[in-house]
């Protein structure tokens, strides 16, 4: 027994005390800033296994234990810290009880060794050094290195191999040669490679290394390689792919035959071809006797069941199972069935058979490998009767990636039509290659690699994401995946209830539709982005009474139906009454609610407790009773999605973005599956609530919100093409099967009122200027006049600051006695022809934006007028090998078509007088050039049209277009145009009616084929037909070098800008950015925030994924370094963790380059706020990281802004509150090495330095007036910005609508624009009412964010709160409309102008106009309270 020492100490009182002297000191941290602390994501600290095993070892008076406070290197947390006989070790990411133990080990170790050892393999990848000072990382005390002794080390990449090794291990003789396995992802650096070769590595005599990619891929394999040469080991180095690489052949050191031979053991794989290789390499290399079999060629593909023998097939499968349940598949990893690794397949077999459910496993090498006679995988066989397998009701999948290879046409593949003909739903069933705990307590849920192979490329397949089934679980022992029996039975409950889905009839299936409506307003039940709801939701009724659906008591027409619904029952509380609640579709007693309460896991019941009470809570409850606002219609129910809950509690919208939902919600949803017995829910259009409630990003547990509140119900969701990003939160956060639909048909806003006067006047003057130039100053007169009276005068205020090329007004506001701006009088005759062609080529622009053309209806394709409109609208621009319609007919009149657009007011000296001719009219500027080339181009499509869209018609439709006989090379591309309308875009559109085939295909139980996303009018035309199970983008490859042009023009666009309005470059600009834009751009925000960092991103050339940044000198760069405070948004954060980590990389490079502070903004803010920090005592690690912070968003499992819904509940008063809310929001930092943490004082910090306010739209088929986002993201940030300075920032808005022409406006000319262009506009005004109540939902829903807009960014003049005033709220006509068909929403747009004047943001309204509006407001009121009564 080692000899206790003892110190003889006195203490001050003179007391002497014998100290027992320890070798060591262990030391934990569990109660500070970080480690153990799972409310801020972090693991927890196993505090009672720490005591356990240091008792049970009995070591307290060798080595001591302190549990404690902060040990200093909080972002490695957990963290733990041993002293041993002066050596220091330090651990990180201590967050498994296995490591705890292990590091027991460890002392034990030590002190039987009676000195210093370096730690062992299974703890080296979580060592650091904290200190100045070297201890254990570099040798052992003794100095001593391993030597080559025997046995075999056995290091792959593969776990599947390490866990067949570790069964083999069991079996083998204890004479048999020490064998060991490592896993080659445990090695992150040289140092642990260094460490390996000191002592397992070196001690063996034979080391086979399989590798997975190339050797570069192995950190220190070189050495690795050098030292088994200079000690004689026997090195043996093969490809995990199983191909006989030269390049590791010639890093091998045995003879190609046994080279050869070991790589035909290992790709056999397996048990017993395992054992076979070792007892092989043992005879063979150490001259051993125990004899070896040759390897034993398993197969590829089979059948697997824990009840039947080893190699059974198919019919020993059939013998057993039962013809009258339904049959699931179940698809699996060759590897894991060769390893053994079949604990999660068990999981899933038992769960569905104590259903009542045969399974049918089917393990294959991979999905990709395919069977060259029916181009199908060959699992796929084994579900296919024609070829001897089994029908299936839908399949279960466990194998990662996609079978489908994304093309940028979108054109089907052969893995697609094989999906097709299997015609079966495809669960994906997550095996995580994460451990369980750090799962469990991280509120992102998957890491990146997860969401990558197992959530965003199986969509490609159209597969349904589902919840992680299983964890591998890292331990010193090699262990398969352990299964998560909750998540099992989801699989499977889903599994079960999509097959009850193909084999009821329609006639017995029970469907809920379900409207969105977040605020609880009337005026906007069913508030789907781009889609008539209500009639969608009538043509998918209809549909289904056509196909067997028992659906009674269809109202007339979707208007109908949501009056119907409101005057039953709606959630409104401004005209609900006790008569509607009592008379409400749905209702659910006290008593069952709380039997229902009690099913969810305690960690929600008590977050809903205590925000709303105990259950039933007090919202919507009568007379004992949740009421359940809605309409039965038979078979079919429509519901309404009841209110998120922050109007019922409105200080919890500063404090509690993570509200916990109702327990009125949770009812509805209960209701629907276990009272009503919904077979399925369709939620029409995008988009609800349900997805967006808190939990983890991804990956959800039985704790999270949608997972517990959804349950297993299959949920359908008819949703907008255009946005991949919320769709992809609807499918991975509520397992939704997304049936896109198309974007509204697009047209130009063209000159109308007197906007068209006003161009008629232009083109007068410019014909007045060459005939009659007396007559000048007359037109100029009118001309002004005019623009007073249309208040172009703000515009052009704005507008002529900007740098015109060739030159530029210095504007004056300021005005002469007579009304005129005393800039105007002030310019000579040149200037005013300046600015006359200023004044038309802005009205151009106005008179071309597009425009949406109304909303679309499930179902229907644009016709007549429509269609040719939108057709234009989608040839526009180049989609893929097309060439763009604009370009090719300004080319075929020898125009350049990007002159025309820079310069649009400027004369034109040479025009081909064939299209002088064509035009009809005089053509004397851009402007007209490009006004006449679009009319042609929509005169063209209406040719085509009028010629049925054949495509042997399109010379025929070139010369009564033209005049010209359609021969040479000149009409070549609008001929390609033409026959792309022809042959694919038109059959495409003609397919919109799979967008209700296919849902009714979906609700029997079929699979809905998987297609490509983005806007269609950006290029991507392509990515037509809709109907389909829209997939995104693989998340490796952003941003794509396409984006990176597009994000480095933005950059210099904003630069430009700013240097030309200010003569100095901004030293911080802040930019919002979202998930779904990235989806759509392949990356164009961050492309621009790299550009910005003066970052470039690094592709790797085979595969085009970004895999690292790199610094663009300042040489090369030309400019300052731009410091860039980033807001993402939570779809973001979960879709894109890996594009945190490179903007965080970028960021850390750049504030470490040793650079001129006046050249690297970002690198100077740094120190200034590092300084700040340290002066406040912060330890130096914190400080820098704090300091570093550049990323923030939402917090954990929370997701929005929280601007909406304080304007929505009127709970603002000034810019301060909205700071508040959008600091309270968005204030938490993400990086590589911070996932949320709070840094509401950073964020702060960050916006009080920001000068310029960005953000960016990609597309035009929606704008800054028909969204909240814009109000809440960028609109938030002004304002908060606004509010910490006491100063507006500038603030940008970029364009890319045209990846090859990226523009950047100041807001208010964005604003100007839209509100123009559209808003006032009486096109789309008509287009819009078409569309009965959702047409008044969408007026209202304007007006709402127009105001939010200016309540944010202050970017509505008076005059436009006037126009609005007329045109909405005071048109005899349009008044008719909404009595017609949504009176709610008059009631809501009266009320929200006079909000706004209320305020003073409408400043100086006309006493008329306010009376008017009351009045209008006064009345609406009494009808609407005398109807609900």
């Amino acid at each position: 027994m080692t000899e206790i020492k003892r110190q003889r100490v006195m203490r001050p009182d003179g007391k002497a005390i014998n100290l027992v002297q320890r070798r060591g000191h262990l030391s934990y941290c569990y109660n500070a800033c970080c480690c153990g602390r799972t409310d801020r994501g972090f693991a927890a600290v196993p505090v009672d296994l720490y005591k356990t095993e240091w008792l049970r070892r009995k070591i307290r008076n060798v080595v001591h234990m302190t549990k404690g406070g902060c040990l200093g290197p909080c972002t490695l947390a957990n963290v733990v810290t041993l002293l041993f006989d002066g050596n220091s070790v330090w651990f990180h990411s201590i967050n498994s009880d296995w490591q705890v133990i292990a590091i027991f080990d460890y002392i034990e170790s030590m002190i039987a060794a009676d000195g210093f050892l370096v730690p062992p393999a299974e703890l080296s990848e979580y060592v650091f050094q904290f200190y100045t000072w070297k201890g254990s990382e570099i040798a052992t005390q003794l100095g001593q290195t391993a030597t080559p002794s025997g046995g075999i080390v056995f290091l792959t990449h593969a776990d599947t191999d390490l866990l067949t090794l570790s069964l083999v291990l069991q079996s083998l003789p204890d004479d048999f040669p020490k064998t060991s396995g490592i896993s080659l992802l445990a090695i992150k650096s040289e140092a642990q490679m260094a460490q390996l070769l000191d002592r397992e590595i070196g001690a063996a005599q034979i080391i086979v290394l399989r590798i997975h990619g190339r050797p570069s891929s192995v950190p220190g394999f070189h050495e690795l390689v050098r030292r088994a040469n200079e000690k004689g080991q026997h090195l043996i180095v093969i490809s995990g792919t199983g191909d006989l690489n030269p390049e590791f052949a010639a890093a091998s050191t045995v003879s190609p035959a046994i080279l050869h031979d070991t790589l035909a053991y290992v790709q056999a794989g397996g048990y017993q071809n395992l054992s076979s290789l070792l007892y092989f390499l043992s005879d063979h290399l150490l001259m051993t006797g125990f004899g070896s079999d040759a390897p034993i060629q398993l197969p590829e593909h089979g059948i697997y069941h824990p009840d039947l023998p080893e190699n059974a097939d198919l019919s020993d499968w059939v013998q057993r199972h039962n013809s009258d349940w339904p049959t699931v598949g179940i698809t699996f990893y060759r590897s894991h069935w060769i390893s053994g690794n079949t604990a999660f397949i068990d999981a899933l077999v038992r769960s569905l058979e104590d259903k009542d459910v045969n399974a049918l496993p089917v393990f294959t090498s991979s999905l990709k490998t395919v069977d060259p006679e029916t181009n199908e995988p060959f699992a796929f066989q084994f579900f296919k009767p024609e070829r001897g397998g089994i029908v299936i009701d839908n399949l279960i999948n466990t194998i990662s990636f996609a079978m489908t290879d994304v093309k940028p046409t979108g054109e089907d593949t052969g893995s697609s039509a094989a999906l097709t003909r299997l015609n079966v739903p495809i669960f994906q069933a997550i095996t995580s290659g994460m451990g369980r705990g750090p799962w469990e307590s991280s509120s992102r849920g998957l890491n990146s690699l997860d969401t990558a192979m197992n959530v965003a490329i199986p969509e490609f397949d159209g597969r349904i994401i589902t919840v992680p089934i299983s964890f591998k679980e890292k331990g010193r022992e090699t262990k398969g995946y352990e299964p998560v029996d909750d998540r099992i039975e989801r699989v499977t409950g889903l599994a079960v209830r999509f097959a009850r889905l193909r084999r009821l009839p329609n006639s017995q299936k029970r469907i809920a539709f379900i409207f969105t409506n977040s605020n609880a307003k009337a005026s906007q039940i069913g508030n789907a982005v781009g889609l008539d709801a209500p009639a969608s939701l009538m043509n998918m009724l209809h549909a289904m009474q056509a196909e067997g659906y028992q659906i009674e008591n269809l109202p007339v027409s979707g208007t109908a139906l949501i009056h119907e619904l409101i005057d039953r029952c709606s959630y409104d509380q401004t005209y609900l009454t006790p008569e509607q609640l009592a008379n409400a579709a749905g209702h659910v007693s006290t008593a069952q609610y709380a039997r229902w309460f009690a099913d969810l896991p305690d960690a929600l019941q008590a977050r809903i407790q205590k925000q709303w009470g105990p259950p039933p809570g007090e919202t919507y409850v009568h007379n004992g009773n949740i009421a359940l606002a809605g309409l039965d219609l038979g078979n079919a129910f429509v519901a309404l999605q009841p209110p998120r809950g922050y109007g019922m509690d409105p200080d919890a919208i500063y404090h509690q973005p993570d509200l916990p939902p109702t327990h009125h919600y949770y009812a509805l949803y209960r209701w629907l599956r276990d009272d009503w017995k919904a077979d399925a829910i369709v939620h029409v259009g995008k988009h609800g609530t349900l997805e967006w409630l808190p939990g983890k990003g991804i990956g959800l547990s039985s704790t999270c919100f949608p997972d517990a509140f959804l349950g297993d119900l299959p949920l359908f969701y008819p949703f907008i093409i255009n946005d991949p990003g919320e769709g992809a939160q609807a499918k991975r956060r509520a397992h939704a099967v997304v049936i896109d639909h198309l974007t509204p048909p697009m047209t130009s806003a063209d000159s109308y009122g007197e906007l068209a006067q006003l161009t008629q006047l232009v083109d007068e003057y410019y014909q007045v200027e060459t005939l009659d130039p007396a007559k000048l100053p007359l037109l100029q007169r009118q001309i002004w006049t005019l623009i007073k009276q249309t208040n172009l005068d703000k515009d052009l205020s704005v507008m002529l600051q900007r740098d015109h090329g060739d030159h530029k007004h210095d504007w004056d506001d300021d005005m002469t006695p007579d009304g005129v701006p005393v800039s105007l009088t002030e310019m000579d005759g040149k200037d005013i022809a300046h600015l006359i062609e200023d004044i038309d080529g802005y009205l151009c622009e106005l008179g071309a934006a597009q425009i949406r053309n109304g909303l679309h209806t499930l179902g229907e394709m644009p016709t007549d007028d429509a269609l040719v409109d939108m057709l234009q609208s989608l040839t526009r621009l180049p989609n893929i090998s097309v060439p763009g319609l604009q370009t090719e007919m300004a080319t075929f009149f020898s125009f350049d078509l990007p002159t025309l657009q820079t310069q649009k007011g400027q004369r034109i000296s040479q025009i081909p007088q064939q299209f002088i001719d064509l035009a009809g009219r005089p053509v004397v500027t851009g402007a007209d050039a490009l006004e006449v080339i679009d009319e042609l181009s929509n005169h063209l499509f209406r040719v085509l049209q009028q010629h049925r869209f054949q495509a042997q018609r399109i010379d025929q439709v070139l010369f009564e277009t033209f005049n010209v006989v359609p021969i040479g090379e000149g009409l070549a591309g609008i001929r390609q145009v033409l026959a792309f309308v022809c042959e694919q875009l038109l059959p495409n559109l003609a397919r919109t009616d799979e967008e209700i085939t296919n849902l009714l295909h979906g609700l029997s139980g079929g699979y809905i084929p998987a297609g490509p996303s983005g806007a269609p009018t950006r290029g991507m035309a392509h990515i037509l037909p809709t109907g389909r199970n829209f997939y995104a983008v693989d998340p490796r490859a952003l941003p794509s070098q396409a984006a990176w042009e597009v994000g480095q023009q933005l950059a210099r666009e904003v630069l430009a800008r700013h240097v030309k309005e200010t003569g100095t470059y901004p030293e911080s600009v802040g930019i919002s950015i979202w998930g779904t834009s990235a989806m759509r751009t392949n990356g164009d925000d961050v492309a621009e925030i790299l550009a910005l960092l003066g970052v470039r991103p690094v592709w790797q050339v085979e595969s085009r994924r970004v895999i690292d940044v790199e610094v663009i000198s300042l040489e090369e760069l030309g400019r300052p370094r731009i410091d860039v405070t980033t807001r993402i948004s939570g779809f973001f954060r979960d879709a894109f963790p890996h594009l945190i980590d490179l903007l965080d990389d970028a960021v850390q490079r750049v504030l470490a380059l040793d650079e001129p502070l006046e050249q690297n903004f970002v690198r100077k803010h740094y120190l200034n706020d590092l300084a700040e920090l340290r002066a406040q005592d912060m330890p130096i690690e914190e400080a820098e990281e704090r300091a570093s912070y550049r990323i923030f968003g939402a917090a954990p499992g929370s997701y929005g802004a929280g601007i909406l819904p304080l304007i929505n509940e009127k709970n603002w008063h000034a810019d301060a509150d909205f700071a508040q809310a959008y600091v309270n929001w968005g204030g938490y930092a993400y990086s590589r090495t911070a996932q949320g943490v709070d840094a509401r004082s950073e964020f702060k910090q960050r916006l009080s330095g920001v000068e310029v306010a960005l953000h960016n739209q990609d597309n035009r088929e929606h704008d800054i007036f028909d969204s909240d986002d814009y109000l809440q993201f960028h609109g938030g940030m002004i304002a908060t910005i606004r509010s910490l300075t006491g100063q507006q920032p500038k603030h940008y808005f970029g364009d890319s609508q045209n990846p090859a022409q990226p523009v950047v406006r100041d807001l208010k000319e964005e604003a100007l624009r839209v509100f123009r262009s559209r808003v006032v506009n009486p096109k789309w005004l008509e287009s819009i009412k078409k569309h009965g109540y959702k047409g008044g939902l969408e007026l209202t829903a304007t007006v709402d964010y127009l105001f939010g807009y200016d309540a944010t960014a202050q970017v509505v003049d008076d005059w436009m709160y006037q126009k609005v005033s007329e045109t909405y709220a005071l048109d005899p006509a349009m008044q008719q409309f909404f009595a017609d068909s949504n009176p709610w929403a008059l009631n809501a747009i009266a009320e929200r102008l006079l909000e706004a004047a209320q305020r003073g943001m409408w400043a100086e309204p006309s006493p008329e106009t306010l009376r008017a509006l009351q009045a209008v407001y006064l009345q609406s009121e009494e009808l609407l309270e005398v109807r609900s009564e």
